[in-house]
């Protein structure tokens, strides 16, 4: 049997739980998830290796439809270079109905030649009947290579997901090696965990004007010295974030730095401060010092 390697380009518009399919595919937590919208900012790269296929997938932000930002600009920018390279473009909406900003998508999708189609959270539904629906209504927006349903938060019909992918996957060598998950590096995880406890720990406001700069990453064989700071718009977001006493930012660095111990195998020392950046996100340097392009 001939090998099948390429890359499989996830997107959606935002809170559809592509970040969590993500993590199931590969069997590790890469991707940072949380119930608000826009969790994701950046393109991640996760890597799956079989003995017959490697599958590189792509996961990217939301697509954002009230381009607000530089910013918002260029999570949207990111969404398009993951899709122009993939092989295989995957679209995730729930499967409890199609929204207008899911059309949004499907009209960014018109040049994919390969789209498979997946409803998350089936295991929502429960009835059949509710899910036949769905799927003839989706079919009526374009043509996809192939409509699963599936629930990325317990894994059924992940694998059925998988087998679909390799058939569009072009034959040839693997990129990567086979103990390979990302091309992340440590630092770049870092910044990541502990914005995802930012989006979980503070209020419906306080996330989306915050962002996470690494100042300082040592890494001492099994130890890591991290040092980071949070970014935020306003002097109010601070006193939110930083809470009574302190409180809330150390649980914030805690639960990150539990996740950092288990993700790097490894003993993590972390320093998380607050400062104050306004007008970040509006910022072409500051966010291209932040990763985005």
């Amino acid at each position: 049997m001939s090998f099948r390697c390429g890359s499989i380009a996830i997107t959606g518009r935002p809170n559809t739980g592509k970040s969590t399919l993500l993590n199931r595919l590969i069997g590790v937590k890469l991707s940072i998830t949380s119930r608000k919208a826009q969790t994701t900012r950046h393109r991640i790269l996760g890597v799956r290796t079989t003995d017959t296929a490697q599958y590189v997938f792509l996961d990217t932000p939301g697509f954002q439809t009230q381009h607000r930002n530089q910013l918002n600009r260029a999570m949207n920018r990111s969404v398009d270079d993951a899709l122009s390279a993939a092989d295989v473009a995957v679209h995730v909406i729930e499967a409890t109905g199609l929204k207008p900003e899911d059309d949004a998508v499907t009209a960014r999708l018109a040049d994919a030649s390969r789209v498979v189609l997946v409803l998350n959270k089936a295991d929502r539904i429960k009835n059949p009947n509710e899910l036949l629906k769905l799927i003839q209504e989706a079919s009526t927006r374009r043509d996809y290579a192939a409509i699963i349903p599936l629930s990325a938060k317990t894994g059924k019909g992940v694998d059925l997901l998988l087998d679909e992918l390799a058939k569009h996957l072009p034959e040839g060598e693997p990129l990567y090696d086979a103990d390979t998950l990302t091309d992340r590096s440590e630092k770049f995880l870092a910044a990541e965990l502990i914005r995802e406890k930012v989006f979980r720990l503070s209020g419906e406001e306080v996330p989306y004007g915050c962002e996470v700069a690494i100042e300082k990453f040592e890494e001492q064989g099994r130890l890591r010295r991290i040092h980071a700071v949070v970014l935020v718009d306003r002097i109010g977001h601070k006193s939110i974030l930083v809470g009574a006493k302190g409180e809330r930012m150390k649980r914030i660095a805690t639960e990150a730095r539990l996740d950092m111990e288990r993700l790097f195998d490894a003993k993590v020392y972390l320093e998380v401060f607050v400062k104050v950046k306004g007008g970040w996100a509006d910022s072409a340097a500051m966010l291209k010092s932040l990763g985005y392009q």
